[in-house]
C-alpha cells in the first residue's frame, strides 16, 4: 500500500498497543514502525532494475524481519525514552505489531509480499489497489480524532478500535467482491464459449467497484474490465503470446527472472527492432488517442552476453483524463 496508508495503520496499531501508557508517542512510534519495511526501496538505487524489483517487499516484509527488528528497536527506543521506564518488552511489542501489519496489508495488493521469506513464496490476494481512499480516509480520520483525547480516555480507545475494525472489514469485503467478480467472469467466458486456463482479477485504481481481468488461453491473453454497474456482456481484447518469436530471449537469466516476477503473466514483443517485456498483472494505461500501454514495461538490451532490463517511463499520462476515464468506466458499460 502507499506510504500514507502504512503510516496510518502503524500509528493505529501503536496506539492500540501502548496508547494508554504513553499517549501520542504510541502513534508516532507506530507510524515509524509502519514505515520501516518500505525503506527497502532505497536499496534499489544501488542496484539494477530487476534486482531492485526482487528486493522490494522481500526480507523487510517478512515475519522473520519483524521478529528480528522488534526487540532491537524496542531496546533502542527504551534507551531514548528512559523517563517512560517501560522496559524494552512493551516497546518491542509495539514495533512487532506495527512492522508485521505492514506486509499483512501489502498481501492484499496485486504486488503482494514475501511475508514467508526466505521461502520463495509471494502472497498476493489481488483484492485491493495500492491506493484506496475508502480504506485509508476513515482510518486517517480516526487516527486524527484520538489526538483530541487524553491517553486514559475510554473514548480514545474506542475511536482507535473503530478505525481498525472499519479498515479490516473493508479488506474482507474486498475479498468477497473479488469472488463475485470471478464468478461473473467465469460465467461470461462459459456463455461466450471461450476456453481458458486461468482467470486473474484485481481492482482498478482507487476503488473496488471496477475490476481489471486477465484470462490465460492457449495462444492469447484476454484482457477486460468489469464494473458492478455494468449492464452489457463483457468484451475481451486478445493479446497474442507469440512465445515462439521470443524464445531466443528466454534463455537469458535476466529474462527468466522477469518471467518469475510477473508470475507468468507476460508478453515479450518486438517493436522498431527492439524487444520489450510487458508485465500484464498491472493492466493498461489509456491514452487520449484511444491507444493504451502496459503499466509496467521493460526495454530489453543485450550487453556482454546477457540481457539488461530498463523500466520504461510512464510518459503520456494525463491525470485529469485518467480520472475522467476511470469514473466513466466505473459507472458501467
Amino acid at each position: 500500500m502507499d506510504s500514507l496508508t502504512q503510516i496510518v495503520l502503524g500509528a493505529a496499531v501503536g496506539e492500540a498497543v501502548l496508547g494508554k501508557k504513553i499517549g501520542n508517542k504510541a502513534l508516532l512510534y507506530g507510524a515509524i514502525g509502519g514505515t520501516i519495511p518500505d525503506l527497502d526501496v532505497f536499496l534499489g538505487s544501488f542496484t539494477d532494475t530487476i534486482t531492485a524489483i526482487e528486493l522490494h517487499r522481500g526480507f523487510s516484509h517478512s515475519i522473520l524481519f519483524s521478529i528480528i527488528m522488534a526487540p532491537l528497536l524496542g531496546w533502542l527506543v527504551n534507551k531514548l525514552e528512559k523517563k517512560k521506564n517501560l522496559g524494552w518488552q512493551p516497546w518491542a511489542k509495539l514495533f512487532f505489531w506495527s512492522l508485521i501489519t505492514h506486509p499483512l496489508l501489502d498481501a492484499f495488493t496485486t504486488w503482494g509480499t514475501q511475508i514467508l521469506w526466505p521461502l520463495d513464496i509471494k502472497v498476493a490476494f489481488n483484492s485491493i489497489f495500492v491506493i484506496d481512499p475508502l480504506y485509508t480516509l476513515p482510518f486517517l480520520f480516526c487516527c486524527i480524532a484520538v489526538l483530541f483525547y487524553k491517553p486514559e480516555s475510554k473514548r480514545r480507545a474506542q475511536i482507535n478500535q473503530f478505525g481498525l475494525i472499519i479498515s479490516t472489514s473493508y479488506l474482507f469485503i474486498a475479498l468477497i467482491l473479488k469472488l463475485i467478480v470471478y464468478n461473473k467472469v467465469e460465467n461470461e467466458l462459459k456463455n461466450q464459449g471461450i476456453q481458458y486456463t486461468v482467470i486473474s482479477t484485481r481492482p482498478a485504481a482507487l476503488n473496488t467497484i471496477l475490476w481489471n481481468i486477465n484470462i490465460d488461453t492457449k495462444d492469447n491473453y484476454l484482457i477486460t474490465d468489469y464494473s458492478f454497474f455494468d449492464t452489457q456482456p463483457l468484451k475481451f481484447t486478445a493479446y497474442p503470446k507469440h512465445r515462439e518469436k521470443s524464445d531466443v530471449l528466454t534463455k537469458y537469466t535476466n529474462v527468466q527472472r522477469l518471467i518469475d516476477i510477473s508470475e507468468g503473466w507476460y508478453i515479450i514483443e518486438q517493436k522498431d527492432n527492439q524487444w520489450y517485456f510487458n508485465d500484464l498483472r498491472f493492466g493498461l494505461i489509456p491514452k487520449k488517442d484511444g491507444t493504451s500501454f502496459f503499466t509496467f514495461s521493460y526495454l530489453l538490451k543485450e550487453e556482454e552476453g546477457n540481457i539488461q532490463a530498463t523500466e520504461l517511463p510512464k510518459t503520456g499520462r494525463d491525470a485529469k483524463f485518467l480520472m475522467k476515464t476511470l469514473w466513466q468506466r466505473i459507472k458501467g458499460n
